[in-house]
C-alpha cells in the first residue's frame, strides 16, 4: 500500500488560499469548486417490503470507488433491532455502518438507518430524529430525501426501491426541484411495486431501471465532469463561451416554446441545463446545444425542468391564516353584492395553491358563500401543469397536507386519490399565460404570487410588480412568498404583514408602461450584467457618439414644437432665448420665449406652419440681462418623419455676428423737412442715438405691419372656416336633437329590457339552484340504489351510469360519451343495439334474462328515456339480480323430481333398497317390507348381509366390488332369506349412485320374486 507524502507547509497554505478564494468569488460562468473540502454526491435509497433483496442487488453491482455516499432508509419495526447492516455487509466491500447521531457522511460508505427513528441531514451530518407519534404519519423516506435535497441541492440523488404505499414520492419531487437526479426501480423487477409506481406516476423519476441497472447508471454519473468537483481555475474566454452557449439555448427555447428565459436568474437555469447534460451523458455545453438542435423533444424536457412545478396544499399555513384574518375581512367590508371578488394566482403550477386559497375563502365566508360571486384566475406557462390543475385530481398522499375535515368537505375520494369538489372547481378559471409578456387580468382584489419572483432577474421582477400594480383595484392586496420582496417598488406598495409578505397597493398615479406585444429588453450576453472592460464598441456607436458631441458643442440651440407651439424637446443651451414664465407651468413656446423674441417668433413660426417650409429671420435684436443688446437669427424648419402622426418643427436660435457701425458721412439735407430719404438715411449719422432709434422703430413698424397682415389673413381665413363650421354645427345640432329623441326612446326600451333581463337572470339563478339540488338528489339516489342502471342517449352513447353498473358492465368514468357498442361488458346481451332501437322507436319496454361470466342471472329491462316534454332521447337499461329466484326455481324442480321418484320407489311392485358399500341399508320401500317381513324401522338397523342366503353371499360380494370399480352389473338371479328364515329366489338389478362431487356413493338394489 502506497503511503501519501505529506504536503509542505507552503503547499498547504496555497490550497487554503485557493479554497478561500473559491468561497468568496462571485458566481460566474466557470464554477470553481473548493479543493480543500471536496463536495460529493449523497445517494438516498428508500425501500420497504422486499427492500432487502433490492438493496443487496444494488450494492452488489456498485463499484466501491464511486466517490458517492449511500444512505439507506428502510421501514423497520420500531420494537426490534435491525440485522440490516450485517446482512448488507456481505454484499459489498464498502463499509456498511449503522447510523449514529451526529455521524458525518463520507464518500464510498454505506449508512443504514436504525429502527424507531426518523433521519435528517444538515451540512453533511446525519441526525437521528424522534419518531413521530401520530399514527400513519411516519414517512422516513420522504423526511430524509427532503432534507437531503435542501442540504445538497443538485448533488442529491434519490432512489426508490421495492415497497408498498407511496413513501418517497414527495422526497423525489424535492430532489428534482433542486436539480438533483432521481431513480425508481422498475415495477416488473419489484417484489412490491407500490412505492416505485407512486413515484413514477407522479412524474418525478428520471430513470426507471432494475437495481443492477441503477448501480451502473450511478457509476457512470459519478464520472461526469458536472459531479467531479475538482479545482479548476477559469480559463480566459470560458465565461464568454458558456454565455454564448447559454444564449443559443435561450434562442432554441424561445423558438420551441415561445418563452424567453434570458432575464430569468441564470444560476437556476444553469443547474437545470447541467442536470440535463448529466442525464444525456454530455460533458460540454456547446455539445448540448447541438444535441438540442437535433432532438427537439429534449427542448421540451429542458423546458419542463426549468419550470420547477413544485407546490403543495396549504404551503406555509400561516399565510392562509393571515389571508382569513387580515385580507379577506377588508375585502369583504362594505362590498356591494353585485361586485365580484376577483383573485389572480400567476405561476399556479398544478393548482394546489389555487384550491388552497379557494378553500380558505370558503372557510372564511361560511354560510355567506353564496352571497357574493367569486372569480379566481390561475395562470402558468406550463400547459401540462395547467391541464393537471384543471382536472383537479390529486394522489392519496395529499392526506399529509390537507386535514381530514377539509378532505371530507372539499374533496371526493376516488379509486386512486382525491378529486376537488365541484363547488371549489367552479370558481377557479385556469389559463396558459405568461405574466411577463401576456396581458394581465384587471380589476383584481388579490394577487397571490408565491415562489415565482425568486426565479426572475431584477428587470423582470420590476416589470411583474408594475403589472400587478396595474391589475389591482385601489386598496388591492399582493401576497408574495416568504423568500420574496417588492425590492425597489416601495413606491407602489405598502407593507401590511412583514412575516407573511402581504402588501397593499398604494394609490399612485401610474400607467402600464409595457408593451405586451414584445419584450423591450436590451440585448446583452447571457449571464453578464455589464459590458466587459476593454471591449471595443461598434463603429456605428462611435459615429453616433461623435455626432452627439458635435451637436452639443457646435450646433445652435433649439427646440422641437408641434403645430400648437408646444415644446416637445430641448436641444442645447436654450437659456438665453427661452425661460419658464411666472404662473402656471407651461411648455408653450410663446409663453416661455423672452419678450424681445415673442413677436418675431410668432411671425416666423406661423409662416412656417402655414407654408410648411423653412423660414429664416435674421438680425433680431434681444436685450441681455446686463442691458447690452445682441443679434440672433431665427430658423424654423419642418421635421419630416415617415412614422410621425402630426407635423413637427425645429426652431433654432443662431447667434448673429456683432453689430458693426458704418463710418460717419455727410448728411444730405432732404427736400422736405421731417422726411428722411434713402440717400439721407444712408448718409445719416448712425452714431446719433436718435437716428439709430428711428431706424429701429421703422424696422419694428415694418415687422409689425407684416405680422398684422399675416394675422388679418389668418383671421379672414378663420372667419370663413368658422362661418362654414357654424352652418355645419347648426345642421349637426338638428341631427343631434333628433338623435337625442331617438336615444331617449331607446333608453326607455333598454331600461325595460334591462328589467326583463334582470328578472330572467333571477329566474335562471333560481332554476340553476333547483337543478343543482335535483342533480344532487339524483346522484345520491343513483348511488344509494344498488342496481346497475345505464342511461343511453339516442345515438347509443352512454349518458350516465350508477356505481353498481361499473363492475357488471366493466365501465370506468371515462366511458361517459362513448358508444355502448365499444364496451365489452361482463354480461352477454344479444342484439343489444337492435333492442334499444326497437324500444326508442316503439316506446315499448322490453325484458330479457341475461347471464354474466360468473353464471349469475339478471333481468335486463329496457325502457325509453322520456323528457318532461315527452320527447324520446334515449333508453334506460336496468339490471335486476334474479340469481336467487333462479336458485329457488332449480330447488323447486329438483324437489318435484325427487317427490316423483320417491312416489315411484314407494309404490313400486319390486323391493327397492339403497345401501352403502359396507352393506348398511339406507332406504327401504313398502314392497321390501312385504317380501322380507322387516318393517322400515327394523330394516334401517340391519346390514344387507342378513337378507342374503348363504349360497349367494359370494355372488353379492363380487357384485359390490364391480360396482365400486365403476363397472356395470348384469341383472341376475340370487337367493334371499326372510325374517322367518325362509329362503326364496329373486331377480336382482343393482346400479351405482353418485354424490354431488361425482364420486360413487351408494348402491340401489331392485329385487323381484321369481316364484
Amino acid at each position: 500500500m502506497n503511503k501519501k507524502t505529506p504536503k509542505p507547509e507552503g503547499a498547504i497554505k496555497q490550497d487554503t488560499d485557493i479554497a478561500l478564494q473559491a468561497e468568496i468569488l462571485p458566481e460566474n460562468e466557470a464554477v470553481i469548486p473548493v479543493a480543500s473540502k471536496r463536495i460529493f454526491p449523497v445517494v438516498g435509497v428508500g425501500a420497504s417490503a422486499g427492500g432487502l433483496s433490492a438493496y443487496s442487488k444494488l450494492l452488489k453491482a456498485l463499484p466501491i470507488d464511486t466517490g458517492m455516499a449511500f444512505v439507506l432508509v428502510q421501514h423497520l419495526d420500531p420494537k426490534h433491532a435491525s440485522m440490516l447492516p450485517e446482512l448488507l455487509g456481505r454484499t459489498t466491500l464498502m463499509p456498511v455502518l449503522e447510523i449514529k447521531d451526529g455521524m458525518r457522511v463520507e464518500p464510498n460508505n454505506v449508512y443504514v438507518m436504525p429502527p424507531n427513528y426518523s433521519l435528517a441531514i444538515l451540512h453533511g451530518i446525519l441526525h437521528l430524529m424522534p419518531r413521530p407519534d401520530a399514527q400513519g404519519k411516519h414517512l422516513p423516506i420522504d423526511d430524509f430525501l427532503t432534507t437531503l435535497a435542501d442540504d445538497l441541492q443538485s448533488n442529491a440523488i434519490g432512489v426508490i426501491l421495492s415497497g408498498t404505499a407511496s413513501d418517497g414520492t414527495f422526497g423525489l419531487r424535492a430532489i428534482k426541484a433542486e436539480g438533483g437526479i432521481t431513480f425508481a426501480q422498475s415495477e416488473a423487477s419489484s417484489e412490491y411495486d407500490g412505492m416505485p409506481h407512486s413515484a413514477i406516476a407522479a412524474g418525478h423519476v428520471d430513470f426507471i431501471l432494475t437495481p443492477e441497472e441503477i448501480a451502473l447508471e450511478l457509476s457512470r454519473i459519478a464520472k461526469h465532469p458536472y459531479l467531479l468537483q475538482e479545482l479548476r481555475l477559469p480559463k480566459e474566454g470560458d465565461g464568454a463561451m458558456v454565455g454564448d452557449s447559454l444564449n443559443k439555448i435561450f434562442v432554441l427555447l424561445r423558438t420551441r416554446t415561445g418563452n424567453d428565459f434570458t432575464y430569468y436568474k441564470h444560476a437556476t437555469i444553469r443547474r437545470r441545463i447541467k442536470r440535463r447534460m448529466v442525464l444525456n451523458q454530455i460533458e460540454r455545453m456547446e455539445d448540448y446545444v447541438k444535441f438540442l438542435q437535433q432532438q427537439p423533444k429534449e427542448l421540451d424536457a429542458l423546458f419542463q425542468d426549468i419550470l420547477i412545478n413544485v407546490t403543495n396544499f396549504f404551503r406555509d399555513p400561516e399565510s392562509f391564516e393571515a389571508l382569513k384574518s387580515e385580507v379577506f375581512p377588508h375585502l369583504m367590508q362594505d362590498r356591494p353584492n353585485e361586485q365580484p371578488l376577483r383573485i389572480w394566482v400567476p405561476g399556479c403550477s398544478t393548482g394546489e395553491e389555487v384550491y388552497s386559497i379557494a378553500i380558505a375563502l370558503f372557510e372564511f365566508l361560511g354560510e355567506n358563500i353564496n352571497s357574493i360571486r367569486i372569480q379566481i384566475f390561475a395562470s402558468d406557462i406550463d400547459n401540462k401543469a395547467v391541464d393537471k390543475a384543471r382536472a383537479g385530481h390529486y394522489p392519496e398522499n395529499i392526506r399529509d397536507e390537507v386535514s381530514p375535515a377539509r378532505l371530507q368537505r372539499y374533496f371526493i375520494k376516488t379509486a386512486d386519490g382525491y378529486q376537488i369538489c365541484k363547488a371549489i372547481r367552479d370558481i377557479c378559471v385556469f389559463a396558459v399565460q405568461n405574466v411577463i409578456k401576456d396581458p394581465p387580468f384587471s380589476r383584481l382584489d388579490l394577487v397571490s404570487c408565491r415562489n415565482l419572483m425568486i426565479y426572475l432577474g431584477t428587470v423582470l421582477q420590476k416589470k411583474v410588480l408594475h403589472t400587478f400594480h396595474y391589475s389591482l383595484r385601489p386598496n388591492g392586496y399582493l401576497m408574495l412568498g416568504t423568500s420574496e420582496t417588492i425590492g425597489n417598488s416601495a413606491d407602489l406598495y405598502s407593507l401590511v404583514d412583514k412575516k407573511n409578505k402581504i402588501y397593499l397597493k398604494k394609490s399612485v398615479a401610474t400607467r402600464m408602461a409595457y408593451d405586451f406585444s414584445a419584450t423591450p429588453y436590451v440585448a446583452q450576453v447571457a449571464g453578464t450584467e455589464t459590458v466587459e472592460a476593454g471591449r471595443q464598441l461598434p463603429v456605428l456607436n462611435l459615429q453616433q457618439e461623435a455626432e452627439n458631441i458635435i451637436l452639443a458643442n457646435y450646433g445652435p440651440p433649439g427646440v422641437i414644437i408641434n403645430q400648437d407651439m408646444q415644446i416637445l424637446n430641448f436641444r442645447g443651451q436654450t437659456g438665453p432665448y427661452i425661460e419658464p414664465a411666472a404662473g402656471s407651468a407651461s411648455l408653450n413656446l410663446l409663453k416661455m420665449a423672452r419678450q424681445d423674441l415673442v413677436m418675431e417668433l410668432r411671425s416666423v413660426v406661423h409662416e412656417a406652419i402655414k407654408e410648411h417650409h423653412q423660414v429664416r429671420k435674421e438680425n433680431v435684436r434681444i436685450q441681455q440681462q446686463d442691458g447690452a443688446y445682441r443679434l440672433v437669427n431665427l430658423n424654423v424648419m419642418p421635421v419630416t418623419a415617415a412614422t410621425a402622426a402630426e407635423p413637427y418643427y425645429l426652431v433654432l436660435f443662431e447667434a448673429a455676428s456683432e453689430l458693426v457701425l458704418p463710418e460717419k458721412k455727410a448728411v444730405k439735407k432732404t427736400s422736405k423737412p421731417g422726411k428722411i430719404t434713402p440717400e439721407a438715411e444712408e448718409g445719416a449719422d448712425m452714431s446719433d442715438p436718435r437716428n439709430l432709434r428711428i431706424q429701429e422703430l421703422e424696422k419694428e413698424l415694418l415687422s409689425n405691419r407684416e405680422y398684422m397682415q399675416s394675422i388679418i389673413e389668418s383671421q379672414e381665413a378663420s372667419n370663413e372656416e368658422l362661418q362654414s363650421a357654424n352652418e355645419e354645427i347648426q345642421s349637426a345640432n338638428e341631427e343631434l336633437q333628433s338623435t337625442n329623441e331617438e336615444l331617449e326612446t331607446a333608453k326607455e326600451e333598454l331600461q325595460s329590457t334591462n328589467e326583463e333581463l334582470a328578472t330572467i337572470n333571477e329566474e335562471h339563478e333560481i332554476r340553476n339552484q333547483e337543478l343543482i339540488t335535483a342533480n344532487n338528489d339524483l346522484s345520491n339516489l343513483l348511488a344509494s340504489v344498488e342496481l346497475p342502471i345505464v342511461i343511453l342517449r339516442d345515438d347509443m352513447t352512454i349518458r350516465r351510469f350508477t356505481p353498481a353498473a361499473k363492475q357488471l358492465l366493466n365501465l370506468i368514468d371515462a366511458d361517459v360519451g362513448r358508444p355502448i357498442s365499444n364496451i365489452r361488458p361482463n354480461v352477454t346481451i344479444p342484439e343489444l343495439e337492435e333492442r334499444v332501437l326497437q324500444v326508442t322507436s316503439t316506446m315499448m319496454a322490453q325484458s330479457l334474462e341475461v347471464q354474466d361470466k360468473d353464471g349469475h342471472w339478471y333481468v335486463l329491462r329496457l325502457r325509453p328515456y322520456k323528457t318532461l316534454d315527452n320527447r324520446i332521447e334515449g333508453a334506460v337499461m336496468t339490471f335486476v339480480d334474479i340469481d336467487s329466484v333462479k336458485d329457488v326455481e332449480r330447488l323447486r324442480k329438483a324437489l318435484q323430481q325427487e317427490r316423483r321418484l320417491a312416489a315411484v320407489v314407494r309404490d313400486s311392485s319390486d323391493a327397492v333398497t339403497v345401501q352403502d358399500f359396507s352393506g348398511r341399508i339406507l332406504t327401504w320401500n313398502r314392497r321390501a317390507a312385504e317380501i322380507f317381513g322387516y318393517s322400515e324401522e327394523e330394516a334401517l338397523q340391519l346390514n344387507s348381509e342378513v337378507l342374503i342366503a348363504e349360497k349367494s353371499r359370494e355372488q353379492m360380494k363380487a357384485m359390490v366390488q364391480q360396482l365400486q370399480q365403476g363397472k356395470k352389473v348384469i341383472p341376475c338371479e340370487s337367493w334371499r332369506r326372510g325374517k322367518n328364515g325362509s329362503e326364496f329366489e329373486v331377480w336382482i338389478t343393482a346400479s351405482l349412485l353418485f354424490d354431488e362431487a361425482g364420486q360413487p356413493a351408494t348402491i340401489a338394489v331392485t329385487e323381484r320374486e321369481t316364484g
